[in-house]
Formats: C-alpha cells, structure tokens, sequence
C-alpha cells in the first residue's frame, strides 16, 4: 500500500510570503513602516505561515523595520533574507526574527561577475554561517541563488552539504525566470531524493511561468513557495499569491479553504494595489474586474443552470462575485429571459426570440448596459 502522502494536498505545502521583501523591490513600492504593519497583520489574519522581510544590513529603515516586524506579536513567522555572511547574519539574528534565508549564488555567472567564488569557498562560507545561526537558535534555510542556471553537479553537492550541516530548507530560486515547469519538477524531485530537510522554491515570472513552476515545484515534493501579494517584485515579479491559491484550490479546495481565510484575497489586492498605486490587472487571477465576468450566450445558459459549468472555483470563496453581460451582441434568449424574470416579467417563446434579436442589434452599436437592458425590457412588454 503506497502511504506516500500527497504533495499537492494543502496540509503539505506552506507559503512564505515576500510582499514585504521582494516586493519591496517592485519599481513601484516604497513601503512605510505603517505599510508594512499593514501588511504583515494583513497576510498574518489571512493564514500565511511565513512572512520575509528585507535584510536589516539594507538600510536603517530596514533594520528598524526587521525589528518592529518581528516583534509584532504575530502566528506567522517573521523570517528575513540575508547574504551568506557573517556580519550580516548577525545583525538580523539581532532583530529576533524566527529564521534566517540565507542565498549564495552557484551559477557561472554570479560566481564569475557577483562574489567571485569558487563552490568550495561557498561551501566553507556557508559552514561557518549556518553553525552561527543554528547556535543561537534560529531557524535557517540556505538557497542557492540562480539556480536553474547553475551545474546540477555543484547544486547537488551544495544541498547535500548543507542538509548534513542541519539547515531547515533549502531554496531553490529561479532568479531570472527562465526555468520551464518540467525543468523545476525534475530538479526538485532529485533534489528530495538528496536531502532530508524541507525545499522552498521561488520563482520570477520573467517568461510567464511562476504559478506553473510553482505548481511543478510541489508536485515534485517543495514543501514551502515563495509568493506576493499580486505577484510584485522584481522586474516582472514572482509568483503571485492569488495565482499560487488558483492553482491549488482547484486539486483541493475543501485543504485551502481549512488552512487559510480565502475571502480576504480581495482586500490583500486592494491593499497592495493602493500601496504601489496602481490598479489590480483586469484579468487579475480571481480578483480582476473581469475574472468572473460572462458575455456568450452559450456560457449565460450553462451558468444560469450550473455556475459551475464556466466556473472551476466559486467567486464566492474568495469573496468576489460574478457579471453576467446579458445584453451585448453575443447574447442568447435564456439569458435574456433569466433577467425578465428577474424584474418579473414573462415572454413567450415567440416574444422571447423577437426581443432577443431586437436587443442583439441594439448591442450591434455597443453593449447595453443594466439600466438600458431592463427599459428595453419593460417597454417591450408595454408596447
């Protein structure tokens, strides 16, 4: 009997949450110190088990914002991104965060034009950091920067390394986005193979596949997913948080909705979308102006029987609603009946399929709007 559990089941996956590390480095964030409480209280009440922080050697600020940030009385765990160094170890361990994420690029070109190390320079740099950080009792998680361009030969021996010096995680980052979903899943299948501690996974969206690295990630045994509110980062950003809870709500809906408060999505959005000042993209995983929005008449028929029909999740889940576009060109007579019973008016099958095609040529020159389409309906009857 196969008593393996199931990597896609939500009770085995966590989600650290990097609104206020990556994307701080969004083009358009510039977070306050009130923003940021915002934030970490905002993602804590949502059910987020990890929160990342920017290093406290990146400015003053950012230390001070460590500090508040970790002693925030908060169930999520506030841990922070720091360079494999010593002194920088130090000063975030000094701020109380739970756990440290420490990165040292493995690829050819961070080693050859960023730090300049050999693996075993790294290997000896993260032995010395890792026995710091596990001293003072501080959770610790080592990622190798650039990972899908870095040799499979050194990746492993660098896992392997660190996993038997007793780190919690390792990461695996797809710094420039460039990783494809089979990629990710046959890497971390090996890498679970190789190691013993928990795997994390972060991934760019530069070529548009984050959610689906992501997903691959897990299925391949990741037990931890780096996301943002909105997807926020740098350039193009990482795996969005919305995006990431698409995906898996729908393999396993009754584990998501158990594990964290979906119908709070909307406000995270909201909140981060007026923080960066910008508005949510229209076609926004599950919060978008337009995500539940449904215009063909053979969708409107189907969805007034069975929203599930057109609908993988329900918008009530995650605390948004659908639009029905009843009156454009596109439009067919169940919908149009669908919203004369509605205002309590009742046509015929032959009066149906006139005033269908009257208002079908009506949105020839644009879609009705409400208001229009129940006057045309009302006067239809009065006519």
């Amino acid at each position: 009997m196969n008593t393996r559990p199931d990597p896609l089941a939500a009770s085995s996956w966590a989600i650290i949450d990097s609104t206020l590390r990556e994307g701080e480095q969004f083009a358009r964030a510039n977070f306050s110190s009130q923003d940021k409480v915002e934030i970490a209280r905002a993602l804590d009440a949502f059910g987020i088990e990890f929160l990342e922080v920017t290093t406290p050697v990146a400015s003053p600020q950012s230390e001070a914002d460590a500090r508040l940030l970790a002693n925030l009385g908060l169930r999520a765990k506030v841990i922070t991104h720091v360079r494999c160094n010593l002194e920088d170890a130090r000063r975030a361990v000094d701020t109380g965060v739970y756990g440290l994420d420490l990165l040292f690029g493995t690829s050819s070109f961070l080693r050859e034009f960023s730090h300049g190390k050999s693996i075993e320079q790294i290997l000896d740099q993260a032995n010395e950091v890792i026995a710091y950080v596990k001293a003072q009792g501080v959770a610790v998680r080592f990622s190798a920067e650039d990972t899908f361009r870095s040799d499979e030969v050194d990746l492993l021996r660098v896992y392997r390394a660190v996993d038997q010096l007793g780190v919690d995680r390792v990461g695996l980052a797809d710094t420039v986005g460039v990783a494809t979903p089979r990629q990710v899943y046959a890497l971390v299948r090996e890498v679970r193979r190789q190691v013993s501690c928990d795997i994390e996974f972060h991934g760019h969206n530069d070529t548009g596949c984050a959610v689906s690295n992501a997903y691959e990630a897990i299925d391949g045994g990741a037990t931890h997913v780096d996301t943002t509110i909105l997807g926020i980062g740098e350039r193009n950003g990482i795996t969005p948080l919305g995006g990431l809870l698409a995906r898996m709500y729908s393999l396993d809906p009754s584990g998501l909705e158990a594990k964290y408060h979906l119908d709070m999505l909307p406000a995270l959005d909201a909140m981060v979308a007026r923080m960066v000042g910008l508005p949510i993209p229209w076609n926004n995983y599950l919060t978008g102006e337009f995500a539940y929005n449904h215009k063909a008449g053979m969708h409107l028929k189907a969805i007034y029987l069975n929203p599930g029909s057109y609908e993988a999740i329900p918008p009530e889940v995650f605390g948004v609603g659908r639009r029905i576009q009843a009156a454009s060109r596109l439009t067919g007579k169940h919908a149009v009946a669908h919203r004369a019973r509605e205002l309590g008016l009742h046509f015929g099958d032959e009066a149906l399929r006139q005033i269908t095609d009257h208002i079908k040529g009506l949105a020839d020159q644009g879609d009705l709007d409400e208001e229009h389409l129940n006057r045309v309906l009302r006067e239809w009857v009065t006519a």
